[in-house]
């Protein structure tokens, strides 16, 4: 049984945030690709089931020839993945940011229509407890968890606030 390790995936996630590991392909929209990486460095164990519809996982060295699931790199089908997992990399929904912990992940649906956008990793906190995040795609580091500052944000906006299982 494995332990995810917050401080390692938190440290991952403030060594890459303005910059990309170059044993991972880049992405145009890398959000998701980068908290990938995140939790990975935290030990979070990948599932690879042979199907990129499947699973959790990430095969190569940042080459061409690289292969991932969609929930290594779509912010949608991660949410759904953490949702719903029963083995590996699992994740317990809560109902406010305030319940997060550092390494924890947060998804963003800008427009409140059921598409997943974004996510972003806790990586610290206010002087109020409440969550700061870093980001890829619009690089982002220690960011209110909110993002009313984005130009993605909307009033109809929806959040799921996923705290990562401590063991796999």
């Amino acid at each position: 049984m494995g332990i995810y390790d917050r401080e390692r995936a938190v440290a991952y996630a403030e060594r890459w945030w303005n910059s990309y590991n170059p044993r991972f392909r880049r992405f145009e929209v890398d959000c998701t690709n980068y908290i990938s990486q995140c939790l990975l460095a935290g030990g979070a164990p990948m599932t690879y089931l042979g199907d990129r519809g499947k699973g959790w996982w990430y095969k190569g060295s940042g080459k061409s020839t690289d292969t991932w699931s969609y929930s290594w790199s779509v912010a949608h089908s991660l949410r759904w993945y953490l949702q719903t997992s029963k083995t590996g990399l699992r994740a317990t929904e809560v109902s406010s940011p305030d319940q997060l912990k550092l390494g924890d992940v947060i998804c963003y649906d800008f427009n409140g229509d059921g598409h997943w956008q974004h996510n972003t990793i806790v990586a610290g906190f206010d002087a109020l407890g409440m969550p700061l995040v870093n980001a890829h795609t619009v690089n982002s580091r220690m960011r209110y968890w909110s993002y009313q500052d984005s130009y993605a944000w909307t009033p109809q906006i929806q959040y799921k606030f996923f705290h990562i299982h401590d063991h796999f």
